[in-house]
């Protein structure tokens, strides 16, 4: 038996973007539907940095009493960029007059699904989306199968692909889910999650001739850190002791506080952006469209920038009937699209260190990263980029 459903906007994918969106439209009195093959767990346990550009945490006040990146978050007004055996400290709210928050990415989900369900989302989990029909170009149709094994259509106005990386809905706006611009980058990072105090107040990108270092944090017991590895590296083929050896080399004059490794990972980094970002009344957005390297911190912070500017197409459109907001976001979209893909790639470049590099190429990436901290000119247009271009 096969169950339909209707409704104006259909959104695959239950993610930040597909959930932010459909509150931003739930708000404007549009209805939707979002499906995720995901259970609720998992969905709260997909652990991912999260660092949260101001727009984007102006976006998530919207959540009201469910919103808690200002006060779980952490706001961080800087960064330190560490090379030369030397730490400089980029002061973002005297540069660009904004800040970024310190908040993980699984709680945002958090809150946002706990928005969605106060709010009575119909939010369908455990359902498995095969396809997207378009042949009908006013009312395309969203073909899954349910937690049971029936067969489920949405019929809806618009069909929203926000289902990730590796997405269904891809295929039908590009004619093939590879299709687009891609760059594979010949480093990774390491990861790990330690039971230790945070050993820097702000955060520390390094620079140095052993490679990168990020030494983050999670909470007040828990850190997060990361250093340039292979890609093919096994996470587990490391013991404590190396780890923290490899993590020092890489911030010389830092010390660390150490702790038990609980968690630890390889993050390989890609960069991609589909060859087209709709099809009639079918659009991709977030990771489905686009991913970045995480250096500049720009992944989940892009894909709000999508919601935001296909929030106000969609209204336009179900609101008023006006399609023309919707013809314009591709391009609207991918003009924020390369400059994120651009900055990503710019501090990646500028912090990492390649196995083929000469030592020409290391002391150009010096002389770079002192005309970074010796010019304000230079410290604002980073302190812009990482914080967050307004939306």
């Amino acid at each position: 038996m096969t169950a339909t459903a209707r409704t104006q906007v259909a959104i695959v994918g239950a993610g930040p973007a597909g959930l932010l969106l459909s509150h931003l439209l739930d708000a404007s009195g549009i209805a939707s539907i979002v499906v995720d093959q995901r259970s609720r767990d998992d969905i709260e346990s997909t652990i991912r940095a999260g660092i949260l550009e101001q727009g984007t945490v102006e976006l998530l006040d919207t959540l009201g009493e469910h919103s808690r990146a200002r006060t779980v978050g952490a706001r961080h007004d800087g960064i330190l960029l560490h090379f030369d055996g030397a730490s400089h400290r980029i002061d973002f709210p005297r540069l660009s007059g904004r800040s970024a928050w310190l908040y993980p990415q699984h709680e945002v989900l958090r809150d946002l699904i706990a928005a969605r369900v106060a709010a009575g989302q119909d939010l369908r989990l455990g359902v498995t989306v095969t396809a997207v029909d378009d042949s009908d170009p006013q009312r395309p149709r969203v073909i899954a199968t349910d937690a049971d094994g029936s067969e489920l259509v949405i019929e809806a106005d618009v069909v929203v692909g926000a289902d990730g990386s590796r997405s269904v809905v891809r295929t039908t706006v590009c004619g093939d889910s590879r299709a687009g611009y891609f760059r594979e980058y010949p480093f990774a990072w390491y990861g790990i999650l330690c039971e230790a105090p945070p050993s820097a107040d702000e955060l520390i990108y390094s620079n140095s001739p052993d490679g990168f270092a990020l030494i983050s944090q999670r909470s007040d017991t828990v850190q997060r850190m990361y250093f340039q590895c292979d890609p093919e590296l096994d996470p587990n083929s490391l013991s404590d002791e190396q780890v923290w050896e490899e993590m020092g080399k890489r911030v010389p004059g830092v010390t660390l506080n150490e702790g038990p490794i609980f968690q630890r990972d390889v993050l390989r980094f890609r960069s991609f952006v589909a060859s087209e970002l709709r099809k009639g009344r079918v659009v991709i957005i977030g990771d489905a469209a686009h991913t970045v390297p995480p250096t500049g911190a720009k992944g989940m912070n892009l894909a709000v920038a999508d919601v935001a500017v296909l929030h106000e197409a969609l209204v336009a459109l179900l609101a008023e009937g006006d399609e023309r907001l919707l013809d314009a976001f591709p391009e609207t979209a991918l003009t924020r699209i390369w400059k994120a893909q651009h900055f990503s790639w710019w501090m990646t470049s500028m912090l990492h260190v390649t196995d083929d590099a000469s030592e020409f190429d290391k002391r150009r990436q010096l002389g770079e990263l002192r005309s970074i901290t010796d010019s304000e000119a230079a410290q604002t247009y980073l302190a812009e980029g990482y914080t967050g271009w307004p939306l």
